[in-house]
C-alpha cells in the first residue's frame, strides 16, 4: 500500500517525505448552494418551491469547465480545496432517494482536482438549514418532516427569504443570517440536535425527529463516501478528509428565557422577534416587534413595527398528506398546531407563555445547558455518530471537527474523543467589514475578546489604527488556535472560512476599478492567518458565475475572488508574451548571509493605490477617462495571490508576507534528512519575477524555477538548508508609489498601462 499523501504528526500536516505541509486553500464553490436545474439563484422566485424536483448536476461547475477553474486556482498558489456540497444535492427527491447522476458528476470533478494535485476535504454545507429558510443545505422534505409549511414563512416571518422577498433588489445585506433566530431554523436545529429531549412527541417511523433527521443526513454523506470509495483513485489520493456539518447551530437549546433577546445574540438586523414572539407569529398572531440596524459601532435599535401574518400559520395544516415521502408521522404529533405549544411551552387558547425557561435545562435531569454544555453534549453526540459512520467507509479519513461558530471548542482533551486524526476547523469573519461593506481602517473591535469576557466594558475592545486592527485579527485567530489546543488537544487548526465583501462602498470598485479597499482588507485577513500560525486555511470563496450585478448569486453576498466581469491576474505585473514562456528557467545561488527580520508594515488604501490593485485603469495618454468595460480590474488579486510555503523540512516557527514591501519572511526549526530534500515555496511571478528577486537565507543554497507541476506552470523556490534554526527572506518587485508621493506614481502607471494595452488577452494561457 502506498503511503498516504497527507498525515497528521504531532499536530502538523506531513507529506510522505516527512516535510510539514501548510494547507493553503479556498472554498469551491458557492455556486453549489443552489440547483442547476432549474437554475434558481436566491433572487429568483420562479420554481423555488418545487423543491422535490431539482438537480445539482452542473455544480459547482461542469466537468469540462473544471480544468479552467482548477488550473486558475493552482496558478494562484492554492493546494487545497474545501469542496462544498449540500445534503439537498444528494437527497432532494425524498428520504433515501439519492441522485446517483450528481454523485457521478462529483466523482468526475474530483478526478480533475486530482490531476492538479489538490488536497480536498468534503464540506457538507448548510446556512440557516436550507434554501427554504433563507440559506442552503437540507432538502425541502426535511421542513415538511418537522411539521413546517415554507409557503407561509414570508407572511409569518418564520424566515426572511431572498427568493420570496417583495423586492429582491432591496433585500437587506446580511439579513439572511438573522434566520438562525427566527422560528423555522431555530425549530429545526432544536429538533436536529435536541429533538429527543425537547420535542419527544415528534416522531417519524417510531424514531425521534432528532434521530430521523440526523440519520438521513449522515446516511446521505456516507452514501457519497461509499461511492467515492468504490470509484477508486480518489479516496486518500485526493479526498483526505470530511468536515462535520458546516456552522452547526443550537437552535433554542440553552436559551434561558425565550421572552427576551439572548445576550449572546450579537446579530440584530431588521425585525428582531424574541423566540416567544416568533412562536406567536408562526401561529398567526400579530406582534409589535423591535427593529434594529447595524452601524459602525454594531447593532442599534431603530424602533418597532407591527408584523401581521393576517391569519397565515407557519405550521402544516391538519389535512397535509405525508404519504408522498413514504414515512409515517406518530399519531401523538398534531399537525396544524405549534409543536412547542404541544410540549407545554405556551398555551394556544390564551396565547400565554407557560415555560419561558423550557430550553434552559435538560427536561429529565434538570442540568443547566449553557453554550459550552451544548457543544460538549448535543453537538459531540452528533459528531461522534457522524465521524464513526464516515470512517466505516473511509478508514483513513481525517475528520475535521467544526463546533458552533465563535464558541469554545468541545472539552475533549485527553478523552476518547481526542482523536489523533482530527482537525479543529473554526470560522472567522471581520463582522464590521462584512455587515457594513466598508473597510474601516480607523477602528475595529476584538469580537472574540468580548465574547470571552476579556474586557470590563466592550469599549475597551476597540482597536484604533490599521496596524492595531491587523494585529487584533491576528491575535483573535491565535487565540482560536490556542483554544483548540487547550480544549481539544494537539490537533492541526484550519480556518475553513474567512473572507471579505467585494461590493464595498456601494460597488465603488466596479465603477472606478479602484480595488484598494478590498486589497487592504484581504491583506489584513491573510496577515492574521499567517501570523496566527495556523496549519491551514480556506478562503471564502470561489464562485464560477459571480458577476458585478448579482455577486455570488446568493443572498446579495459578493465574496468571490473571481468574477466573470474582472480580468484575472496575469503571471507578471507587466504582461508580455515572454512571461508566458513554457520553458524552465533556473536561478541558483549559495548564500550564507542573514538580515534581521523587519517589522510588519501596515497596508492601507492610501498606499495601495489604483496602480497596484488595477494597473490598467487610469487616464489614457489623451487624458480621457478609462473605459471600465474594456479594462476591468484584477479584483485585488495581489492580496490573495501570495507567496507561501508548500512543504518544509522541519517545522515552521513563523512566516508572513509583507505586501507593501513585497517580501516573504519565514523562520523554521529545520531537521536533518536522509535524502537531502529541500523546503519548497510557491513564489508568484506577479510579485516575484525571477530576474527581480532578492533571496537571503541563513544557510545552504536555493533555486527558483518554473515547473510544469501537475498540469500548471508555476514558479517555485527550493531551498536546501542545514538543520536547526533557519531563516529565509525573499524580496520581490517593490512598487515605487509605496514610498513616493502621488507625483511619483505617474511613470509606473503609464508603464503598466502600456504593457496591458499591448498584451493579447485572447492568446493568454493564464487562467
Amino acid at each position: 500500500m502506498s503511503p498516504l499523501r497527507l498525515v497528521i504528526e504531532n499536530g502538523e500536516f506531513r507529506d510522505p517525505t516527512g516535510r510539514q505541509v501548510i494547507l493553503r486553500g479556498i472554498n469551491v464553490a458557492a455556486d453549489a448552494k443552489f440547483p442547476s436545474t432549474p437554475d434558481v439563484p436566491s433572487h429568483v422566485e420562479k420554481n423555488f418551491f418545487d423543491g422535490d424536483n431539482v438537480k445539482f448536476h452542473a455544480r459547482p461547475f461542469t466537468k469540462e469547465d473544471a480544468h479552467v477553474h482548477f488550473s486558475r486556482l493552482k496558478r494562484y498558489g492554492y493546494n487545497t480545496i474545501r469542496y462544498i456540497f449540500t445534503w439537498e444535492a444528494i437527497e432532494a427527491a425524498g428520504p433515501g432517494i439519492y441522485d446517483e447522476e450528481w454523485i457521478q458528476h462529483t466523482i468526475e470533478v474530483l478526478r480533475v482536482a486530482k490531476d492538479y494535485g489538490f488536497y480536498v476535504f468534503m464540506d457538507p454545507h448548510q446556512d440557516v438549514w436550507s434554501r427554504f429558510t433563507g440559506g442552503s443545505g437540507a432538502p425541502m422534505w426535511t421542513l415538511y418532516a418537522c411539521g413546517l409549511n415554507p409557503l407561509c414563512f414570508a407572511a409569518t416571518e418564520a424566515a426572511v427569504v431572498h427568493n420570496t422577498y417583495p423586492d429582491p433588489d432591496a433585500f437587506p445585506k446580511m439579513i439572511w443570517a438573522t434566520n438562525y433566530y427566527r422560528l423555522a431554523a431555530a425549530t429545526i436545529f432544536t429538533m436536529f440536535f435536541g429533538g429527543h429531549d425537547f420535542a419527544p412527541k415528534c416522531k417519524i417511523n417510531g424514531a425521534s425527529i432528532q434521530e430521523f433527521l440526523q440519520d438521513h443526513f449522515i446516511n446521505a454523506c456516507v452514501h457519497l463516501a461509499r461511492r467515492i470509495h468504490e470509484a477508486g483513485g480518489i479516496e486518500n489520493d485526493v479526498v483526505f478528509g470530511w468536515e462535520s456539518l458546516n456552522e452547526p447551530n443550537r437552535g433554542m437549546v440553552g436559551i434561558d428565557d425565550i421572552s427576551v433577546i439572548p445576550k449572546e445574540q450579537a446579530l440584530k438586523k431588521g425585525t428582531v422577534p424574541t423566540m416567544w414572539q416568533a412562536m406567536l407569529l408562526g401561529s398567526g398572531k400579530a406582534e409589535e416587534v423591535d427593529t434594529w440596524d447595524i452601524g459602525g459601532m454594531g447593532p442599534y435599535k431603530v424602533g418597532s413595527t407591527l408584523v401581521d401574518p393576517e391569519g397565515a400559520v407557519a405550521w402544516l395544516p391538519t389535512d397535509y398528506d405525508d404519504s408522498r415521502y413514504g414515512y409515517k408521522r406518530d399519531g401523538g404529533w398534531k399537525l396544524g398546531e405549534c409543536i412547542w405549544a404541544q410540549h407545554g411551552v405556551w398555551d394556544q387558547e390564551s396565547w400565554t407563555l407557560l415555560r419561558k425557561d423550557y430550553f434552559s435545562s435538560h427536561p429529565i435531569t434538570g442540568k443547566s445547558i449553557g453554550y459550552h454544555e451544548f457543544t460538549n453534549t448535543y453537538f459531540m453526540a452528533f459528531y461522534r455518530k457522524y465521524a464513526a459512520a464516515i470512517r466505516n467507509i473511509h478508514k483513513d479519513a481525517i475528520m475535521l471537527c467544526q463546533p458552533p461558530v465563535m464558541e469554545l471548542p468541545p472539552s475533549i482533551k485527553g478523552t476518547d474523543d481526542d482523536d489523533p486524526n482530527m482537525v479543529y476547523v473554526p470560522h472567522f469573519y471581520d463582522g464590521i467589514t462584512l455587515m457594513t461593506k466598508k473597510w474601516n481602517r480607523t477602528w475595529n473591535v476584538d469580537v472574540l475578546g468580548v465574547l470571552r469576557g476579556r474586557y470590563w466594558h466592550p469599549a475597551f475592545a476597540v482597536k484604533i489604527g490599521e496596524t492595531a486592527i491587523r494585529n487584533c485579527f491576528r491575535d483573535q485567530l491565535a487565540a482560536m488556535r490556542k483554544e483548540g489546543l487547550d480544549y481539544m488537544g494537539k490537533h492541526p487548526c484550519i480556518l475553513s472560512e474567512f473572507g471579505i465583501p467585494y461590493d464595498m462602498d456601494d460597488k465603488h470598485a466596479y465603477k472606478t476599478g479602484d480595488y484598494s479597499s478590498q486589497s487592504a482588507a484581504m491583506d489584513a485577513n491573510h496577515f492574521a492567518v499567517e501570523g496566527a500560525r495556523m496549519e491551514g486555511y480556506c478562503l471564502w470563496v470561489y464562485v464560477a458565475m459571480n458577476n458585478h450585478e448579482r455577486g455570488d448569486l446568493w443572498n446579495g453576498e459578493d465574496l468571490s475572488i473571481y468574477s466573470v466581469d474582472d480580468v484575472p491576474l496575469p503571471i507578471s505585473p507587466l504582461p508580455r508574451y515572454s512571461d508566458l514562456s513554457m520553458s524552465t528557467t533556473s536561478l541558483q545561488k549559495i548564500v550564507t548571509n542573514k538580515r534581521d527580520v523587519e517589522d510588519e508594515t501596515t497596508v492601507t488604501p492610501a498606499n495601495l493605490r489604483i496602480a497596484l490593485t488595477n494597473p490598467s485603469i487610469t487616464s489614457d495618454p489623451t487624458g480621457a477617462p478609462a473605459d471600465i468595460t474594456a479594462f476591468p480590474g484584477y479584483r485585488a488579486a495581489e492580496a490573495y495571490v501570495r507567496p507561501a510555503p508548500i512543504s518544509v523540512v522541519g517545522s515552521i516557527s513563523n512566516y508572513y508576507f509583507d505586501l507593501r514591501k513585497c517580501s516573504l519572511t519565514l523562520d523554521l526549526q529545520a531537521k536533518d534528512t536522509a535524502d537531502d530534500s529541500p523546503s519548497i515555496f510557491f513564489l508568484p511571478e506577479f510579485h516575484f519575477p525571477s530576474d527581480q528577486c532578492d533571496v537571503e537565507v541563513s544557510s545552504g543554497k536555493w533555486e527558483i524555477s518554473k515547473d510544469e507541476d501537475e498540469n500548471v506552470v508555476i514558479q517555485k523556490l527550493r531551498w536546501w538548508h542545514s538543520a536547526g534554526e533557519q531563516t529565509i527572506k525573499v524580496s520581490g518587485l517593490v512598487r515605487r508609489y509605496n514610498s513616493l508621493d502621488g507625483n511619483g506614481e505617474e511613470g509606473y502607471v503609464e508603464q503598466c498601462q502600456d504593457g496591458y494595452l499591448n498584451f493579447n488577452w485572447n492568446n493568454c494561457v493564464v487562467m
